[in-house]
């Protein structure tokens, strides 16, 4: 499931750092948000 650059996120729904269910919708209701992601970014590999 690879995006192109420019494209619209699909919505999803992580939990907080606080433990919180927190959607995508929820965040752009309220304000601009860039998501950016590493690939292995936590890993020992």
């Amino acid at each position: 499931m690879a995006g192109q650059v420019g494209e619209r996120a699909p919505e999803f729904r992580l939990p907080s750092t606080l433990g919180h269910p927190l959607a995508l919708s929820e965040i752009l209701a309220e304000r601009v948000a860039v998501l950016a992601f590493f690939h292995f970014a936590f890993t020992s590999g």
